[in-house]
């Protein structure tokens, strides 16, 4: 133990007692000079109930790693040294900021008096992650004592370590028992405001958005209406939940929509987007965690909704959107087994039929997640089918490290999925770059490959007319071999071209870190897309 109450071994140990007092039980390392004394006091600690640590040679991966982690129901922290690495971490808590997730960060500074010298790798850490994050910029070991182990989104803890970093005797471990907090920090944000009392009356529908959990399915359970839930919603479960929603809105039943309930938050359907911007349209939010306004302009937030009607509402309503949401998969499902080749919807549908009960599957933005917002069949209630997915600023950041944190983090998972386009896996590829002492998960990471950006052609820059720029600045073709490149990091790959070798892969998992290369092709997705909105509208043949 430090006998100076303030050296910068004290205030490293007062911080891992800080991290058990606040439920954090994994905390991912990026090493560095000025981070050492935190460093060395989590090794010492990590046998004697400390928290389970992770180390990472990028900050970035370290950062999402941390956020997967605490998504999947842990609390981990994430701690680096000082400089660009502090600045590294800001995709993270960013996407931690406006998911509304409790990450922890602790960052390594110089003192005060070092501060506008011009000393090396220092810049001002303090408020760095934007006024939406408090930053407690900490010298002594009371300050940090008296700082809450409660929050609701990420925290910053920047410590001033000063020299000495290292002790002169070797660091041993700790014989004191860490005991860490088990309670969850994250505040229950359905209950804000008085309950709101819903009853019969307008044509209405649930949309359950990201974490919306399972009041959205109960609510549209006990009002008898349709529920438009996406993937990582926790509630695209039972009867009520449709799998072609997106596609009915621009029907006739869309059309006829006067109120909509929103749990969660919408962010893969631009039919979605416009139901919520119609005038004629009662538009009713449930105020979601992160940093969002309560409710979007022309919107009203409510508290927690409760039906209170006779009964459930119209039950013709419903059954419209049953009979149509069947009759339209049918049709889609039918279109895609006879395509010739390996398509993305294929590859979607192929991961999640592979997804068990008590499973998790973490997917990535652009692309996947909207492919399988379309093929994905609601699943039984009470499965405990775990869909994750970065949707606070859904960018394509971090999502191997997600998903990696969040398999590690979900203790008794049936089996641990991804499904991410070949440019996620390539902004990432660094998360598997993994030490021989580390923890590693079982996950299978399916890789739909087809060489670029293939959501970019189903928007407008993709039309006809701007094809002769279109490859150069949105398709960025990379030709990169997944094989040689997970080979290089020793993660086992295999390369499939037809459903019927994905679906073989899937069943037979060999453990560990594995990499399912599904190739697809892109020349023909704005064609292949077009012909799906088609049916929602047109006579069937």
């Amino acid at each position: 133990m430090s006998t100076d109450a303030d050296s910068a071994a004290a205030l490293a140990e007062a911080c891992v007692a800080w991290l058990a007092r606040a439920g954090v039980t994994d905390v991912v390392l990026a090493p560095g000079s000025r981070n050492a004394p935190l460093l060395l006091a989590l090794w010492s600690a990590a046998p004697a109930g400390g928290p389970r640590l992770h180390t990472r040679i990028d900050e970035r991966t370290a950062g999402f790693l941390a956020l997967g982690l605490t998504k999947s129901g842990a609390r981990a922290a994430v701690v680096t040294t000082s400089g660009t690495a502090v600045a590294n971490l800001h995709p993270a808590v960013l996407e931690a900021v406006h998911s509304g997730i409790d990450l922890v960060v602790v960052s390594a500074d110089r003192p005060a008096r070092l501060r506008g010298t011009g000393a090396n790798q220092t810049t001002d850490q303090v408020g760095i992650f934007s006024p939406f994050v408090t930053t407690h910029d900490l010298a002594s070991v009371a300050a940090l004592d008296a700082v809450p182990v409660t929050a609701a989104g990420p925290l910053h803890l920047n410590l001033q370590l000063d020299a000495p970093l290292v002790p002169a005797a070797p660091v041993g471990h700790a014989t004191t028992e860490f005991v860490v907090e088990t309670a969850d920090s994250r505040q229950e944000w359905l209950v804000n405001g008085e309950p709101a009392d819903l009853q019969k009356g307008p044509r209405t529908v649930v949309v359950a958005g990201d974490d919306a959990g399972p009041r959205a399915r109960q609510l549209a359970e006990a009002a008898g209406w349709p529920l438009l839930a996406e993937p990582s919603s926790g509630a695209r479960t039972g009867d009520h939940a449709l799998r072609t929603y997106r596609l009915l809105l621009g029907t006739d039943l869309g059309a006829r929509v006067e109120r909509v309930v929103v749990l969660g938050r919408p962010s893969l359907s631009r039919p979605v987007t416009r139901l919520l911007e119609r005038e004629d349209v009662e538009v009713l939010v449930v105020p979601c965690p992160g940093v969002w306004p309560p409710a979007p302009p022309g919107s009203t937030a409510i508290g927690a909704p409760r039906w209170v009607g006779d009964g459930p509402d119209d039950p013709a309503w419903l059954d419209e959107w049953r009979t149509a949401d069947r009759a339209l998969a049918r049709r889609v499902d039918r279109f895609l087994a006879e395509q010739p080749a390996l398509t993305p919807y294929d590859v979607a549908a192929a991961t999640h039929a592979a997804l068990p009960a008590g499973g998790l599957l973490v997917v990535g933005a652009s692309s996947p997640i909207r492919d399988l917002d379309l093929v994905a069949r609601p699943t039984p209630v009470g499965s405990r089918r775990k869909v994750i997915a970065n949707r606070g600023l859904a960018g394509i950041d971090g999502t191997i490290s997600t998903a990696v944190g969040a398999a590690l983090g979900r203790q008794g998972s049936t089996r641990n999925l991804a499904l991410m386009g070949d440019l996620t896996f390539l902004h990432d590829q660094t998360a598997l770059v993994l030490g021989p002492d580390e923890p590693r998960p079982d996950l299978t990471i399916v890789v739909p490959n087809d060489d670029g950006g293939a959501i970019f052609s189903m928007l407008e820059q993709g039309a006809p007319e701007h094809a002769a720029s279109f490859e150069r600045l949105f398709g960025t073709p990379h030709g990169t071999d997944l094989a040689s490149l997970c080979a290089a990091a020793r993660v086992p790959h295999l390369r499939v071209t037809s459903r019927p070798e994905l679906e073989q892969a899937l069943a037979s998992p060999n453990g560990g870190i594995e990499v399912v290369e599904a190739v697809v092709g892109r020349a023909d997705r704005r064609q292949l897309d077009a012909r799906i909105r088609s049916f929602a509208t047109d006579p069937e043949e």
